[in-house]
């Protein structure tokens, strides 16, 4: 049996190399998916303005952990140094630490040591840790297919969850609208006030 929450061209044609007579059982066409339960926003705001923003959010918002997702290594460096400096429960990952230290922050952040971690999208697939009900994509992801494996951090097991999407550039804006036309979702600007139990489970 192989399952997977995406398949390309690619990855089917090895998987056949592999498989006699497969049956391929699909849950929903790619063009219609939407993660049940998932809260998604975006957040218009200058380059500059990101740091201050996250604090707000990070401030105003009830988590039992948060995954904040940039787009390089010298980043999730500055911005995991500069929460930790606020006090804020940080640990960061990225593809910059060998695999045991890589594996050691995952257990600790596992383990509810630490409550935020910054990563970049080393951290995107594959990984599910239940108590994760707040995603931020601090740098907007390059692709749409980046977007979903991200934002699909939050949410998990059917639990509630938020995502919430910082959009700097006319690039950002690109891909945020490439997200809603491939998904058929609407991703609203974020309000100024949201209740806590329509992201996080009582």
């Amino acid at each position: 049996m192989f399952f997977s929450a995406t398949m390309n061209r690619e990855m089917r044609a090895v998987c056949k190399r592999f498989m006699q007579n497969p049956v391929e059982v699909f849950i929903d066409d790619e063009s219609k998916l939407t993660l049940h339960g998932l809260l998604q926003f975006y957040v218009k705001l200058a380059e500059a303005d990101k740091n201050r923003r996250l604090n707000d959010l990070l401030d105003s918002l009830e988590f039992n952990q948060v995954i904040i997702f940039v787009k390089s290594v010298s980043r999730a460096q500055a911005l995991n140094k500069l929460l930790t400096e606020c006090n804020f429960p940080s640990i960061a990952i990225h593809a910059g630490l060998d695999q045991e230290e890589r594996i050691n922050r995952y257990q600790q952040f596992k383990n509810f040591e630490k409550r935020i971690m910054v990563a970049t999208d080393l951290f995107g697939r594959g990984i599910d840790i239940e108590r994760v009900n707040i995603v931020v994509n601090y740098d907007m992801p390059e692709s749409s297919d980046s977007y979903l494996h991200r934002v699909g951090r939050a949410g998990r097991f059917g639990t509630k969850g938020l995502a919430v999407t910082f959009v700097a550039s006319q690039e950002d804006t690109n891909v945020l609208n490439d997200v809603q036309t491939r998904f058929e979702v609407h991703i609203p600007e974020m309000p100024a006030t949201i209740d806590a139990s329509q992201y996080i489970n009582q």
